[in-house]
Parts: structure tokens; C-alpha cells; sequence
């Protein structure tokens, strides 16, 4: 007898990745409340009795460290969304499942990127 190929991941697997998901999203919502917090104390910098020149690099630097903790803090947030999502998509029954093949995602893919909707293949045929 041939056995069925599996079309989704029991209620055992799921938690497992439940609880992964929960962990990476409080930390990578830990994460961007701290550089948050950290951007918006940066606009209250008290750095008046430093003198001219060094001022202006210290300026230009802050602008550079201020718009690459701005980037990061967006990446982190799209993450947010995308954990998040994928949350949803484990309450609903469809998490693990290939949008593009409707075959299961490998574990061990999902542990490493456990927001996916692909299989590594679909993926790569995505991009070419």
C-alpha cells in the first residue's frame, strides 16, 4: 500500500512551531522597541559645547547611525509582520504548506525560516 503524502502538520508539529515564532517575535519586538527608544533619545543629543568642526562630524554621524538604526528598525518590523502572519496561517491550518507547490515545507527549512511560504525549490524558481 502506498502511503498518502502528508497535506498538512499535525497539531503536535504546529506548536512546536508556535513556540518558536512566539520567541523570535518577542525578541525581535524587544529588539525594535529598544532602537526605538534609542532613535528617539538620539534627537535630544546635548552635544552644545563641543566646537565647530567636531560638531558637524558628529552631526553627520548621527545622521548615518540615525537612518541605519531607521532601516534596521523598519527590516525588524517587517519581520514583526511576517511572524505574525505566520501565526495566523498556523491558526488557520495552512502553515507549512507551499503557496506556490501545496506540498509541505520541509521542518527543517520552517525552524530556520519560520515565516516562509515556500519551498526551497519554489523559491529558487522564483528567483531565475
Amino acid at each position: 500500500m502506498v502511503q498518502e503524502e502528508k497535506k498538512r502538520y499535525s497539531e503536535e508539529d504546529l506548536k512546536e512551531f508556535e513556540e518558536l515564532i512566539s520567541q523570535k517575535l518577542e525578541a525581535t519586538r524587544s529588539e525594535l522597541n529598544y532602537i526605538k527608544e534609542t532613535l528617539s533619545k538620539r534627537n535630544d543629543s546635548g552635544t552644545d559645547n563641543t566646537s565647530g568642526n567636531s560638531k558637524l562630524l558628529e552631526d553627520g554621524a548621527d545622521t548615518s547611525e540615525r537612518e541605519n538604526l531607521s532601516q534596521l528598525a523598519a527590516r525588524l518590523q517587517k519581520f514583526t509582520q511576517q511572524l505574525d502572519a505566520a501565526m495566523v496561517r498556523i491558526k488557520n491550518g495552512t502553515y507549512g504548506v507551499c503557496k506556490d507547490t501545496g506540498k509541505l515545507i520541509p521542518k527543517e527549512r520552517l525552524r530556520a525560516v519560520p515565516h516562509t511560504q515556500q519551498t526551497i525549490e519554489a523559491k529558487l524558481r522564483q528567483s531565475n
